[in-house]
Parts: structure tokens; C-alpha cells; sequence
């Protein structure tokens, strides 16, 4: 076992006590991507430690390999202010840390995915629209695990017998057409609002028609669904409470 002491800069996405007074906590890692670490909190209520194990508060940790991909942290210690998220806001962040926890592979260097993550709880804690970030944050997301949309369909594929577009994980983009659409069970989407959602993709054209905000959402919710084998996430039941 080695006791090499590694510095990382980090964001906790999830903790959970552990046994002897320690808490089980998952970081995305600026270097090493999304890690799983010990680290002894103490048997006081007002340790320090344990008050720094929260999420959206740029740390530092100090920790040293222990087992197989097992880490023990040693330090914790801040290194910026933690950005002030309320109400959808911090849903949203709520969110973002679930994706991660949930789709991440353990120990896979992810060095934009983590200045992607920053720049959308930045953006999110300024109260900018919180859609077009979360929609970036998942794009991001999917990069890292080796997705992306092959619009190529949406534009050679369009004619006045296609009423739209839905989206199989495998196939990519099917044309929905007019005389089928009544038996399609799988939700299909409007040409028009593809063809602007690529644009934005590829292009950086900014996305300003509101429905097609609305299928950039739904066509991202079919797609990350099917990663999570449909099983639901919690923080979007908070969106639903609120």
C-alpha cells in the first residue's frame, strides 16, 4: 500500500457516514476524475472537517491511496468561496452532482467534464437561465462518456412525407413518418426544432425559440433515462415538489 501523499482540487457530490466516526465521500477530482475516499470526521458535532464535506464548495484534499481505488484523506481545506445556489438553482446543482454520481466511471481522468462543472455552478449561482446550462453540463456529460448526436438525418432525411424525428440510443435519429406516426410509441420531435438544436451544438448559434428549448430538454431526458436504465433520479422530484 502506498502512503504517497496526493493533493487534488475537488467538489464533493456525495457523503455518507461510515463506520468509526469516518464519512464515505464521492469527489470529482480535477485530475483524477470521480474517486471514492475515507476520511476520519471525529465524534464532535461541530468538526471541521465535517463541515467542509459539503457539495459546491471548492476544496483542496490531501489523501493517500489505500487498497484498490479505495483513497484515505488526510487534509481537507477550502479554496474559494462556495457558490451560493437557492431555490432551482441549487436543484439544478443537486442534479448535476446525482448525473455524476450516478453515470461516472470511477477513476477516469475527466479534466473538461470538471471545468465544465465549475463553469455551470458559476453560471447557475450568477441566476443565469438555468436551462442552457444544464443543457452544456449534459452535452459535456455525454462526451465524456463517449456520446453525441449524429444530426445528419434531421437535415438529409427530411421531406414533406416525415412528420419529425425520434431518437433510438442505438440507431440515432429515425424519421417519423406521417402515416405511421399513430402506432409510434416512442415520442418523436420536430424537424425544424432538431435542426436549430444542431445548429446551436455545432455552430454556437444561440438557441432562442422556446419549444425548441423544450425538445432540447425532452431529447436530453430520453437519452440520459436510457442511460440510467430508467430509474429515476431524486433531484428532479424536488423540481416537482417545489
Amino acid at each position: 500500500m502506498s502512503n504517497k501523499q496526493i493533493e487534488q482540487h475537488a467538489f464533493v457530490l456525495h457523503s455518507r457516514p461510515f463506520q468509526e466516526n469516518q464519512q464515505l465521500v464521492e469527489l470529482l477530482t480535477e485530475q483524477e476524475g470521480k474517486i471514492s475516499a475515507l476520511v476520519y470526521v471525529g465524534q464532535s458535532k461541530r468538526s471541521i472537517k465535517k463541515g467542509l464535506l459539503q457539495p459546491f464548495l471548492p476544496l483542496k484534499f490531501t489523501f493517500k491511496a489505500k487498497g484498490a481505488g479505495l483513497k484515505r484523506i488526510s487534509q481537507v481545506e477550502t479554496i474559494a468561496n462556495s457558490y451560493s445556489l437557492s431555490k432551482d438553482s441549487l436543484y439544478s446543482g443537486f442534479y448535476l452532482n446525482e448525473l455524476l454520481v450516478r453515470l461516472l466511471i470511477d477513476d477516469s481522468v475527466c479534466e473538461d467534464l470538471f471545468n465544465q462543472y465549475q463553469l455551470t455552478l458559476s453560471a447557475l449561482s450568477e441566476d443565469l437561465p438555468i436551462a442552457p446550462q444544464l443543457r452544456q453540463f449534459e452535452l459535456s456529460l455525454l462526451a465524456e462518456l463517449g456520446l453525441s448526436f449524429d444530426f445528419t438525418p434531421v437535415f438529409n432525411e427530411n421531406s414533406e412525407s416525415v412528420a419529425g424525428f425520434y431518437y433510438l440510443a442505438e440507431q440515432g435519429f429515425m424519421p417519423a413518418y406521417k402515416y405511421a406516426i399513430a402506432s409510434i410509441s416512442t415520442p418523436w420531435f420536430n424537424t425544424e426544432h432538431l435542426q436549430a438544436i444542431a445548429q446551436h451544438i455545432h455552430h454556437d448559434k444561440v438557441l432562442v425559440n422556446k419549444e425548441a428549448e423544450k425538445t432540447f430538454k425532452l431529447l436530453m431526458r430520453d437519452v440520459i433515462n436510457h442511460l440510467l436504465d430508467g430509474k429515476p433520479l431524486n433531484s428532479r422530484k424536488l423540481f416537482e415538489k417545489r
